[in-house]
């Protein structure tokens, strides 16, 4: 049995170290101007960075120049494609031809992995790209589990298979998608998609007859969010991506928190490595109470076990998770008073959960005490009010440096 590599998302350069402690084997990231993300803190200095500590620890990453290019980018992308080269990066995923050709051109040495902006959802489609050059082609979530099959039985050896298993759908074909483009002015193409499906709208019907009489049609006092998707999560079908031998399982999220990372990487780390382990005893339901705690918005798995699925429209509009949100990061531990970066209000008699790295169940605990980590003064509460906001509490156990801490709402 093939053990998948488990990829990640990094948007910045502590993202990827936290999605590394907590299990990932590789991350995707990329630069503002020419990756999907433009709002992603990554400039080519930490792009650099992250790709040192990754070779460091063994791990790889993949960088995303997965834009439609104008004419004027490709002077830029060329000289990334330089530094990339130089770097030794792992990968690189592209969607626009153009820019496979340049880097077959420039820098023939760099493997290219086709993004799902590219549409990939059939084996034809995947072996046009192997020919062309590609070592890997990253699946469209519009296939089904018997389509993934197709593809994988119907390619070279060579040729890898990605797909995602967790994280936000686009509401358009792939990703590919003009709303943003036509209501915002920002393309989703060039990376600077507004999230105009996760907009609430007003609705109206008009009389085919009676021209300008509009009647509003209501959802609740919210609006109507018919274009907003729920999140995916394949959770409950590890076995059968695993045996049916896609080479890397994806989770979406460049922009999701150290915390929704922690999370979600972690818990698919352990759901992998159980289910290669005891196969028999796959028991998805520890796994899938864990995501529950870090998702902001409803699950789905979208069309995967079937075409004609419809349960994948999120109708309540929510970004947010009702019982658990981001408590903090350990920064440095102390058997008294460990220092944690706070990441929302923290004040005593809170509980909070420690999430270990490969164990799927946190450690919780009541805060007793706090100091102010200047002064060193007892305190009832702190708030995190500028960047980097600190405070010391007692852990209930031994924690490293990265640690993830989760606050009961």
């Amino acid at each position: 049995m093939k053990k998948p590599e488990l990829l990640a998302p990094a948007g910045s350069f502590q993202k990827a170290k936290t999605a590394f402690l907590y299990g990932a084997d590789a991350v995707y990231a990329g630069t503002s101007s020419l990756s999907l993300r433009t709002r992603a803190e990554m400039t080519d200095e930490d792009l650099a960075k992250t790709i040192e500590y990754a070779h460091n620890i063994g791990k790889k990453v993949y960088t995303a120049i997965n834009i439609y290019a104008w004419d004027e980018n490709y002077e830029e992308i060329k000289k990334q494609l330089k530094m990339l080269e130089e770097l030794n990066v792992d990968g690189i995923i592209v969607a626009d031809g153009g820019i496979v050709d340049l880097i077959k051109e420039t820098s023939p040495s760099i493997p290219i992995h086709i993004s799902t902006q590219a549409n990939t959802v059939s084996s034809h489609s995947a072996n046009f790209w192997h020919k062309n050059g590609a070592k890997r082609v990253i699946l469209g979530r519009e296939l089904n589990k018997k389509q993934i099959k197709e593809v994988i039985n119907n390619t070279p050896m060579g040729l890898e298979t990605e797909i995602f298993v967790h994280g936000a759908i686009c509401f358009g074909y792939s990703g590919r998608c003009f709303l943003s483009d036509f209501l915002a002015g920002r393309s989703a193409n060039l990376g600077d998609c507004a999230q105009s499906c996760r907009w609430a709208y007003n609705l109206y019907v008009e009389e085919k007859n009676n021209p300008g009489n509009l009647m509003p049609v209501d959802d609740d006092d919210k609006g109507t969010y018919i274009f907003s998707s729920k999140d995916m999560c394949l959770i409950k079908e590890i076995p059968e991506i695993i045996d049916m031998g896609v080479d890397s399982l994806k989770i979406e999220g460049r922009l999701k928190t150290e915390y929704y990372l922690a999370v979600v990487i972690n818990t698919y780390r352990k759901a992998i490595d159980d289910y290669i382990k005891n196969p028999k005893n796959y028991d998805y339901t520890k796994y899938l109470n864990e995501l529950e705690k870090t998702k902001t918005r409803g699950l789905t798995t979208f069309y995967f076990n079937d075409r004609n699925n419809k349960d994948f429209q999120e109708y309540e509009g929510k970004q947010y998770n009702a019982n658990y949100e981001f408590g903090g990061k350990v920064l440095e531990f102390d058997k008294e008073k460990s220092l944690i970066e706070i990441k929302n209000r923290l004040q005593v008699g809170d509980y909070l959960e420690i999430i270990i790295p490969n164990e799927i169940n946190a450690i919780d605990f009541r805060i007793n005490d706090l100091w102010d980590s200047d002064t060193g003064e007892r305190i009832e509460y702190v708030n995190p009010g500028k960047l980097g906001q600190t405070v010391r509490m007692k852990l209930p156990i031994d924690v490293e440096p990265g640690w993830i801490l989760r606050r009961k709402k």
